[in-house]
């Protein structure tokens, strides 16, 4: 690729995933304008004719943008943790084409006109849940089908199920008709203040515990409701236990809820994480080894369907507190896929038709879209080298949060260019 995005390109041999099923194949790819225009022998002869530049690209993996079916985004306009144009950049520069916003914000997005005027500035699909509850606060429900009017892709609730009274309710209303219901199976008040899963490794680190119970009895809750109200479409938001996998693997396929995990229970646990490093405050808490292989099996099985990014942004003031006072969350869209490649792929044994499976074509699904999938003409297409290495910390595209786990350090595995962000070329340093 040359300094004018106009340039065409060819990507000689690229390993192409074109869809969902279809598995990888090394061809010729002719890119014009950050626009898909030739594959196979007819991006040779066109680029012939065009006098594209040619790149060698086996190394290489051209496939559809990713999708991120939850992350918060507090104060879109003025955060000091980020806002919406930052988390576009950093989100598009991530491979990413999709990201789905909770209603969490400094006005929760609870109402019809909350959920208007987000508009990103460039390419990004930026596309935003309703709220089950007015405020999140478990008291009233929210107008269900005025948000959805509205343009709410489903209803959601914050990082705790709300009373099952309420919850009732709102299933036997059904004002949200097919529209997925997102929920958290956690309880707090059973978490006895910990913000790690009980293990050995907890109890040697010193870490204040939060047992499995506070996720296991409201997915028994849930599961109920699910069976009670059969034409809802509940899903379930950021599995975090072996105990909760065992409950949903118990089920019939057919009456399995959908459900996410978030990036980072795929990749630390309370066993790996250095006590000192970044990403030990999350909600639901850290897990234990056991945990996270349970995870990343129940993902490969399709027990969990998708992986959420559930992008949480802390400012510098806030990193500074305490443990035990900061905010819970991790941030950051660009370390989930060279985290994951690296975890699943490289170590696990997983295709690349696998992992995008669960962070593209079943994200997509979830929230009720058409998978992407490369055509020509389009300009949704990533570029990823896997074996790429960088330090994140000398990213210029990168998130404002200072919550990044990973972003200390290096990393392996980094997206070289998007159709939807033409400016993006990293191709240099990896040509070099």
């Amino acid at each position: 690729m040359t300094s004018n995005p106009e340039q065409p390109l060819l990507l000689h041999q690229v390993q192409l995933l074109e869809a969902e099923g279809s598995e990888l194949r090394r061809c010729d790819v002719l890119i014009q304008a950050g626009r898909l225009r030739a594959i196979g022998a007819e991006a040779a002869q066109q680029a012939e004719a065009c006098g594209a530049s040619l790149l060698e690209a086996k190394e290489w993996l051209l496939a559809p943008p990713l999708v991120d079916p939850h992350s918060e985004l507090e104060d879109p306009a003025t955060g000091s943790a980020e806002t919406l144009a930052s988390l576009e950049r950093s989100a598009l520069a991530a491979g990413y084409g999709t990201v789905a916003l909770l209603p969490r914000a400094t006005s929760w997005r609870d109402r019809p006109e909350r959920l208007q005027g987000l508009v990103p500035l460039g390419r990004l699909q930026l596309l935003l849940w309703g709220s089950f509850s007015r405020g999140a606060g478990g008291a009233e429900l929210a107008a269900h089908a005025d948000q959805l009017a509205a343009g709410a892709i489903g209803l959601a609730e914050a990082d705790q199920l709300p009373p099952l009274a309420l919850l009732e309710r709102g299933f036997t209303l059904a004002e949200c008709g097919r529209a997925p219901l997102l929920l958290a199976p956690r309880d707090p008040s059973l978490s006895q203040g910990g913000f790690v899963r009980e293990g050995v490794e907890a109890l040697r680190a010193g870490w204040p515990t939060d047992p499995c119970i506070s996720e296991t009895l409201p997915l028994q809750s849930l599961l109920a409701m699910a069976q009670r109200h059969p034409a809802r479409r509940l899903q379930l938001m950021n599995l975090s236990t072996a105990e909760g996998v065992a409950l949903l693997r118990a089920l019939p396929v057919e009456q399995r809820p959908e459900a996410t995990v978030c990036w980072w229970h795929l990749l630390a646990d309370s066993g790996s994480l250095d006590p000192i490093a970044e990403g030990w405050r999350v909600v639901p808490p850290l897990g234990t080894p056991n945990d996270r292989q349970a995870l990343q099996q129940a993902l490969a099985d399709g027990v969990i369907t998708a992986v959420a990014v559930h992008h949480q942004a802390l400012d510098a003031e806030e990193q500074l507190l305490p443990l035990d006072q900061r905010k819970p969350g991790v941030a950051g869209h660009r370390c989930v896929l060279p985290g994951l490649w690296q975890e699943l792929v490289v170590r696990r044994g997983w295709t690349a038709a696998q992992l995008w499976r669960v962070l593209c074509f079943a994200p997509a699904r979830l929230l009720g879209l058409e998978p992407p999938c490369l055509s020509l003409g389009s300009d949704q297409w990533v570029l990823f080298d896997p074996h790429r290495p960088w330090i994140p910390a000398d990213d210029h595209w990168g998130p404002l949060a200072a919550n990044q786990p990973g972003a200390a350090g290096s990393l392996t595995g980094q997206v070289l260019a998007s159709g939807l962000i033409p400016e993006l070329q990293r191709w240099k340093a990896s040509a070099a």
